[in-house]
């Protein structure tokens, strides 16, 4: 654990505070011990994260609205970023997991890596404060909030899609892929992305990923929902 606690720089005076942070369920499960794991201190570490995230961004973007401000601190809060910051830190190979998980790749496993991330959080707080955790929290998102200060409006089609289409009826768009050619390592798919009966859009690229942004951003283009009468 000296490891960990030199890479995070913060040193714990509660050991069993750290421990509970890095026990996965399934360890749990295998002890019998029910009760010690880390889910509690991911409840936890999950308000304390948007707490001091919160405030960093309500401060340095004195002007945004309500609205931009919780759009941005989704992008930090995010299961795929807690799972970049924890890589970085290298908490998979800290993590006490079951033997079945272990073995089936659970120190990789996204899902495991920004629970443990959330519960470090929690751990820290409860061990030494606010200030402590501040100081974790910001020095490990701190490259993602400059990056977020240089660039605060995201490109992100499906989600403008999505969030243009919501405030109509509360339905999501769907994707499907309508066709794909060309060898494995150069396939082209197209995408189609529909909604509530309605052709949107197509696009293409070199994932399924790429060719639903694309369809994303031709929807947008077209707006062919335009007129679209609710029953609600």
């Amino acid at each position: 654990m000296e490891s960990l606690e030199k890479r995070i720089g913060y040193r714990f005076k509660n050991s069993v505070l750290l421990k509970e942070a890095l026990t996965h369920p399934s360890l749990a499960y295998e002890t019998k011990k029910p009760r010690f794991d880390n889910q509690r201190l991911e409840y936890l570490g999950d308000a304390v994260i948007q707490l001091i995230l919160t405030n960093e961004l309500f401060h340095l973007f004195p002007k945004f609205s309500e609205g931009k401000l919780t759009k941005l601190r989704s992008r930090l809060v995010s299961k795929e970023a807690l799972c970049r910051f924890a890589e970085k830190i290298e908490l998979g190979q800290h993590l006490l997991l079951g033997k079945g998980e272990a073995s089936s790749g659970g120190r990789e496993r996204p899902s495991n890596l920004a629970d443990a991330m959330e519960a470090l959080s929690g751990a820290i707080y409860l061990d030494g404060g606010l200030a402590p955790a501040e100081a974790f929290i910001l020095n490990n998102f701190r490259e993602f909030i400059e990056a977020i200060a240089r660039e605060p409006e995201e490109n992100n089609p499906k989600g403008e899609l999505q969030e243009q289409l919501q405030s109509i009826k509360a339905t999501s768009p769907s994707y499907r892929v309508i066709s794909q050619e060309g060898p494995d390592h150069e396939k082209i798919f197209v995408s189609e992305v529909t909604w509530e009966g309605l052709k949107l859009g197509r696009g293409e690229g070199s994932s399924k990923k790429e060719a639903e942004v694309s369809a994303a951003a031709a929807a947008l283009k077209e707006k062919r929902w335009a007129g679209f009468k609710s029953c609600e």
